[in-house]
């Protein structure tokens, strides 16, 4: 880092803002610009392996602050039970591999649901509809789910990190939609095993959350700060409705700030999903995340 130039030592580029990127693209956009990380997505990772992955950061000089993503552990039935486990087993290796503890769950929606952003689908019995709108039982599910992975977790040394996601998205994305919700599910497992993440887009509405982060520290359950904005109107598909720190509605110094006092010290991701940011310039969309962060996140760390 130059004299005078901003610390970014501590920001990191998930590979979800620069969609586009190869992964060896985006880990060498986040070096020139002065990164400190890269949050990595397991599409990109599988792309070149997971060793190899590993040897790009690492040569690079960047550490990498996340994997993303496990989860989706909502199915019924036996092959969908057993689908998810052996899918996430494979997540935790991925990320052991390429060198990070944390490993981002997004733990999946409603039976009802075919798939994100897809119609519910149509049953041909009530009770077979009821069962597959039942939010409590999926929600134990994800429970059960979580305590058949956690061993497995701990002996690679990964953490589990869940993810509450808005709740315009319970129904195909994730039946955790708090940030208390994620905190009760993790509570059963040791902290290093089980944590959370706070990502504003999905928690900055939550009238309680600064008691949540500080309770999330307390525990010492809070693994990742992700960063990115609420922007409106929502897109068609709201799941793209992301925009850079300062373009919608959060109040990112109040909320780092309530991070910042909990003492965590880790990484920042930036994670933007928004098709205009994918389709420009690559190295304008690193250059400005890191403005917005120098603005807006670092100053209140």
């Amino acid at each position: 880092m130059t004299s005078g130039a901003p610390d970014l030592s501590r920001l990191s580029l998930n590979t979800a803002t620069t969609k586009l990127l190869t992964l060896a693209e985006a880990v060498d956009g986040a070096a020139r610009a002065g990164y400190g990380g890269v949050g990595l997505w397991r599409d990109r990772v599988q792309e070149v392996g997971a060793d190899k992955a590993a040897k790009i950061v690492a040569d690079a000089g960047l550490r990498v602050s996340s994997l993303c993503r496990g989860g989706f552990l909502t199915a019924s039935d036996d092959a969908g039970i057993a689908s998810a486990l052996a899918d996430n087993k494979a997540a935790i290796v991925e990320a052991a591999t390429v060198g990070t503890s944390e490993l981002v769950f997004v733990v999946g929606g409603l039976d009802a649901n075919p798939g994100p952003g897809l119609p519910a689908r149509s049953y041909s019995a009530e009770a077979e509809r009821d069962a597959a709108k039942d939010l409590v039982a999926t929600r134990q599910r994800v429970a059960d789910r979580i305590a058949d992975l956690a061993p497995f977790a701990a002996e690679h040394g990964v953490r589990i990190v869940l993810e509450p996601l808005h709740p315009i998205f319970a129904a195909d994305r994730a039946v955790i939609s708090t940030l208390g919700q994620a905190l009760d599910l993790a509570a059963p497992h040791p902290a290093d095993v089980v944590g959370v993440v706070v990502d504003t887009y999905h928690v900055w509405w939550d009238p309680a959350l600064e008691g949540l982060i500080a309770r999330a520290g307390a525990e010492g359950r809070l693994a990742s700060y992700q960063v990115c904005d609420w922007i409106l109107p929502l897109a068609a598909d709201p799941l793209l409705s992301r925009g850079y720190m300062g373009d919608g509605y959060i109040d990112f110094p109040t909320i780092t700030r309530w991070v910042a006092a909990t003492g965590y010290a880790g990484d920042i991701e930036v994670e933007i999903f928004n098709q205009q940011i994918w389709d420009s310039e690559a190295d304008s969309v690193i250059a400005t995340v890191a403005d917005r962060y120098t603005q807006l996140v670092a100053p209140h760390l």
